[in-house]
This record gives C-alpha cells, structure tokens and sequence, in this order.
C-alpha cells in the first residue's frame, strides 16, 4: 500500500505566500508521475501543476508565474511553492501520483487534500 500525505496549508491574505508538501511512503517502486490538484467549493477538480513525462513541468495558466512545482527524488516528496496568491486559489489542494508498487503493479494514489485559503 502506498500513503500520500500533504500538509502546508492554511488561511492566508492576498499576495501572500504557502509551501505545499506531498511526501509519499510505503511500498513503493517508483513513482512515475506526481501532480497537484484542486478542488474549490462547487467546482470539479483540476490538474494545478504536474511533471511532464519528458521532465519538465506544467501549469494551469491561472497559475502560471506564480506557482512552482519541484520534487525530492530521494525523499519521495513533492512540494508546491505557492506565491501572489489569489483569493480565487482558494480549494482543497490534492496530490495524486501514480506508483509502481514493489509488486510491480501501477496504481493511482491521492492524498486526503489540505486547505488552502486566500482572504482578500
């Protein structure tokens, strides 16, 4: 089994700054992909930012400039810098990746999301 754990939210003002992290654990291969999501109230859940399977990253372009995605290979974890924020980033923040257990099967895993909210 594999557990996706985020943590770094919380209530900020306007043009204020969050770091989320996404650290992965259990039995794991390898993971192949590592995206973050978001779903605000009323509103189906979108793709924020992810790595491209050629290396790079991408963003949603509301997002774009202003949020950076990264990685630590080595620690299994994702993180999320989040910069300029808007009251309209306002959502739960999920992060999903899709991992090749050590029994050599490819699952799809989420986290139980962490709550990210922008006042004006």
């Amino acid at each position: 089994q594999v557990q996706l754990v985020e943590s770094g939210g919380g209530l900020v003002q306007a043009g204020g700054s969050l770091r989320l992290s996404c650290a992965a654990s259990g039995s794991i291969f390898i993971i192949t992909r590592m995206n973050w999501y978001r779903q605000a109230p009323g509103k189906q859940r979108e793709l924020v930012a992810g790595f491209a399977s050629g290396g790079g990253t991408n963003y949603t372009d509301s997002v774009k400039g202003r949020f950076t995605i990264s990685r630590d290979n080595a620690k299994n974890t994702m993180y999320l810098q989040m910069n300029s924020l808007k009251p309209e980033d306002t959502a739960v923040y999920y992060c999903n990746a899709k991992v090749i257990t050590i029994a050599h099967v490819l699952s799809d895993y989420w986290g139980q999301g962490t709550q990210v909210t922008v006042s004006s």
